[in-house]
Formats: structure tokens, sequence, C-alpha cells
């Protein structure tokens, strides 16, 4: 079916993160772009099976570990990335940030070292502070519009004895990189070289542009999987966030006993929500056509932000987005005080942007642009924008 993603889902009063925590400052007509999530309504599989569900009428302690959900996991990456998922390495997590505080918590214990690379989606450094843990920062190197690994610097700081492991974000969130396999496979021989583990947040695995291929890490190196603990999920891909559902891939037997007692005994982590389970289950079955078509939309909002800045923001430069549905906008040559660029996008644009210092210092004078949402939204931002970035 052809799906219609232009016209306006009203979400204000639906308790919902993005618009309905809008700051006062803001404005009643306030264009949030921010939050992680999509503006674009779900496949219609997904809608159904949902009805369905409904329609059933009780709605009891649900089971993850079923061979219909299994099949429907390691059945999606296999046809979209050719990765064969052993179904026994496949465990459940309410969600990617709270699996990678679950990992580490028992990966590492307090004041060992977390090697991230920032600017880096923001619960990186949280999880691993809250926990009572180090982050250890080897910072990616802007080169033009891109960015790039420093490789010398990711293998001082695995040397280090205190550093445990890292937490990989492919692709990355925000900067649009979708690493290579040499990039990847560099990554994999310094961990190896020293010994450490590593976490692959790969959540956006599936919303590359068109034409760029993700490369699943597990995939790339199976010489090295008892060390390699990827974390997946459809809530980025179908716009399910709130269905609090994400698959997290263990190969490690002794990884896997150390799950089951943190999570599963400890934490008393383990049961789904029965609409997460008929979500995914629809989603990985039946949500390709939907996806593609979403996919080619979302493409379309990113180069349009991409001529509109070329032609209406000279000094502003759009990193390169091969991945994810999130624009890094530098607008440093504009305003480089982070709090007095959010207080202008805010106060005098009426739009609500993840402001770039959350990511990290080196986020700086950038904003990161949610384009997942319907083109006229994306007009509206930019077109406030520029009249806000007018006046300075």
């Amino acid at each position: 079916m052809k799906y219609d993603f232009d016209t306006l889902v009203e979400r204000r009063g639906t308790h919902c993160c993005k618009f309905d925590t809008i700051p006062e400052e803001a404005g009643k007509n306030a264009i949030p772009v921010s939050i992680a999530d999509m503006d674009l309504p779900c496949a219609e599989p997904i809608i159904r099976a949902l009805h369905e569900r409904i329609d059933q009428r009780i709605f009891g302690y649900t089971v993850y570990e079923n061979e219909v959900c299994k099949e429907a996991v390691t059945g999606w990456y296999r046809k979209r990335f050719g990765w064969e998922i052993d179904k026994d390495d496949i465990f459940f997590s309410p969600g990617v940030v709270p699996a990678l505080a679950f990992l580490i918590q028992f990966l590492t214990k307090e004041g060992d070292g977390v090697i991230i690379q920032r600017p880096v989606y923001h619960p990186f450094t949280g999880k691993v502070e809250a926990n009572g843990r180090k982050v250890i920062n080897s910072p990616l190197v802007r080169k033009g519009s891109t960015y790039e690994m420093d490789f010398d610097d990711l293998d001082r700081k695995f040397a280090d004895e205190n550093t445990k492991g890292m937490i990989l974000c492919s692709p990355h969130n925000p900067v649009g990189r979708v690493w290579r396999e040499d990039e990847l496979r560099k990554i994999v021989d310094i961990a190896k070289k020293y010994d450490k583990w590593i976490i692959s947040d790969e959540i956006h695995a599936d919303l590359t542009r068109i034409g760029v291929t993700h490369t699943p890490l597990l995939k790339l190196a199976p010489d090295y999987s008892d060390r390699i603990i990827v974390c997946t999920a459809p809530s980025k891909t179908f716009n399910l966030a709130g269905m609090q559902f994400s698959n997290i891939i263990i190969p490690n037997k002794e990884y896997q006993k150390q799950w089951n007692e943190v999570v599963s005994n400890r934490l008393s982590v383990g049961m789904c929500s029965p609409f997460g389970l008929t979500a995914i289950i629809a989603a990985y079955t039946e949500g390709e056509e939907w996806l593609d078509q979403a996919r080619a939309y979302i493409d379309g909002n990113i180069r349009y932000i991409e001529s509109f800045v070329k032609e209406n923001l000279p000094k502003a430069a759009v990193m390169d987005c091969q991945g994810t549905y999130l624009v890094w906008l530098d607008l440093n040559e504009y305003c480089s005080d982070p709090e007095k660029l959010e207080e202008l996008m805010v106060r005098k644009a009426g739009i609500v942007f993840d402001e770039g210092y959350i990511f990290g210092p080196e986020g700086n004078g950038f904003e990161r642009i949610n384009a997942a949402t319907q083109r006229s939204t994306v007009e509206a931002c930019m077109n406030r924008m520029k009249a806000a970035l007018d006046t300075l």
C-alpha cells in the first residue's frame, strides 16, 4: 500500500514526551524536532495486529522467549543484512539504554573506565557515570562535513588497564556516520589486541540513507564474538519506542549467565508487554514495505534541509547524514555560545531541538534536527530558524 506521511498527526495531549514536555517559553505553537521518535504513523500491519490483540480482551503476563518472536527477529536480520543470529543468543530488554546500564553493571566494577566517542548519544555518558564508572572519551575528529575516528587515540585508551571496554554507536547518533567495514575492523582489532569488550548500539541500523548499508559488528567479526554484544530494537525503525522492546545479542555463554543473574534474577526484568510482543512480530514480518517508503520520505526531508541551508544559511554547515533520521547542523558561525543558541531557538524561533551540548562539549554550537516528521513541519522549522538567525 502507499503510505501517507504528509498528513499531520496530533500528538499533543497524548502524554507524548516530544510534544507534552515543551518548555512554556517556546510558546503554544512551538515546533519540537527533538526526541528521536517519528511523527509518521506506524505501518498498517502493526496497527491491525494490535487491534486483533486488543480484541482478545485479556492482557496477562507475556513470554518473550517464544519461537514466533525469535524467528521474526532472526528472519529480519537474515533478510536485511545477511546476518545469521543464533536464537539462543537473543535476550529481552525494555530498551537499549536500560540494556547499557545492565551490561555496565556486570562487565565492570566501580571506577572502571568505559570508552565512548563524543559527540555521542548522551545516555552513554549518563549510564556510565550513574553506575560509578569513568567515561573515557575518544572524541571523533571532524573532517569537513563528516567525522572520523582517531584510531591512535583509541589504541592508547584501550591500552589502559583500567579501561574495560567500549560502547560503540553504529550508525552514529548524532553525527550520522555509517561506519565502513574497514573502520569497524580496526576497532575490533584494537579491542582484540588488549582483550577488551565492545557493546555495539545498532538501534539505527535499519535507518540508513537509500543506497547506504549498515554492517552488523557481529557479522563482521565472528572471530571476536565472545567479546562483542550488539543492541538492536524495532523502536527507531518502526516508531515503536513506547512499546519498550529491544533485542540484545549476547554470544558469550558466561555473559549470558551474568545477564540472567543481574537482569532476570536480581532486577526481575524479563516479562514483556503483550502489545510490544505483538508489534515486534508484525513489524519484523510485515513491516518492510512501510520501512522502505518511510526511508525514502526521510531521505527527501534531509535533502530539503541540506538544500535550504545551502541557499539560506551560508554560515551554517550540515554534516553528511549517512544514517539515522537525525541531522547534525553546525551553527557555530552564527552563535557558538550553547546557552544563547538554545535561548534563541526556543524563545525567538519557537523550535525545540536536542541541543548539541547534551552530546558533549564537542557538540557546542550544534543543533540536532529530527527529520522523521511531516515535510510541512520541516519547512516551518527551517524558516523559523532562518528568521531567528537573521536577527543576529
